[in-house]
């Protein structure tokens, strides 16, 4: 198994540019703040950016926790990787990470300033320092169980293959750690019903939530309601469109891995109230 140290300080761009150096050097395998990735798949591990600090991040990333390295390590004995790309912000790093996955001494070193101009690593950290972005090599959906309630973009990444010709090699995410310079926030479990009822209320099936349950844990949310529909549609289809508009809109409100979705029909009503809610200011 070839092993790869791909080192530079933080915010320099390694993240962004991690899919394409594993690419260009024939290794399957990234090891990134935590995480094992193939493919644009998270295989085991946790992320370092979901950590509550920048302290215990950093005991993430290096794989400090037992439980944590074993998995990992225990992954890498299963998948057999052709190669490995490990991420560090410095050589001290990267060989600690080495020594406890107990993966051996690397074959090669490459370093951002190998692979960026100086006028990238300046534009990469001026991202991280005046924004609080930083970016993950796996695709939004992989993170939504990790990060869900957090914003999370995701980025296409191409590579050019001729005039006016590009090839997608992956896509990658960009996320606000808990850590963030910029504070942190907090989505009340009113906010999820304001939204919830409002999808609920607008559609011709439906007339109103009678009860609202949510618990919003680390991995997702929990959410069971009780509901009213109008008499003559379909009932199992309405729910089931109820459902899919419902989660697609907590999806873009913020990124929300919904766990359990419950929806209990407790009443029927022959015609529909006209919905009354806020119109909002300037619509």
């Amino acid at each position: 198994m070839r092993l790869v140290a791909f080192v530079g300080t933080s915010g320099s761009g390694k993240s962004h540019r991690a899919l394409w150096v594993a690419r260009e050097n024939s290794l399957d395998y990234i090891i990134d703040d935590g995480l094992l990735i193939h493919e644009n798949t998270i295989v085991a591990g946790r992320s370092a950016k979901k950590a509550p600090s920048k302290i215990s991040s950093v005991k993430v990333a290096l794989f400090i926790e037992d439980d944590h390295r074993k998995e990992v390590k225990e992954a890498i004995r299963r998948c057999k990787p052709q190669g490995i790309l490990i991420l560090g912000t410095s050589d001290g790093m990267v060989d600690k990470i080495a020594e406890g996955l107990e993966l051996g001494e690397y074959d090669q070193r490459i370093y951002i300033e190998d692979v960026a101009s100086s006028y990238e690593i300046e534009q990469a950290r001026n991202t991280r320092l005046k924004q609080g972005k930083h970016v993950i090599p796996v695709p939004a959906m992989q993170l939504k169980k990790q990060f869900s309630g957090y914003f999370l973009d995701p980025l296409q990444l191409f590579r050019r293959k001729g005039k006016g010709r590009f090839q997608t090699i992956g896509e990658k995410s960009v996320v606000r750690p808990t850590f963030s310079y910029f504070g942190n926030y907090t989505i009340s479990d009113y906010a999820i019903y304001q939204l919830v009822n409002y999808n609920i209320v607008i559609m011709p099936e439906m007339e109103k939530i009678t009860r609202f349950r949510t618990s919003n844990s680390p991995d997702g949310l929990y959410i069971d309601i009780d509901i009213i529909m109008v008499f003559g549609y379909n009932l199992v289809e309405a729910i089931k469109k109820a459902r899919n508009v419902i989660l697609k809109e907590l999806d873009k409100f913020a990124g929300f891995n919904v766990n359990v979705f419950n929806v209990n029909v407790k009443n029927l009503i022959m015609k529909k109230t006209p919905p009354d809610y806020p119109v909002m200011e300037g619509s």
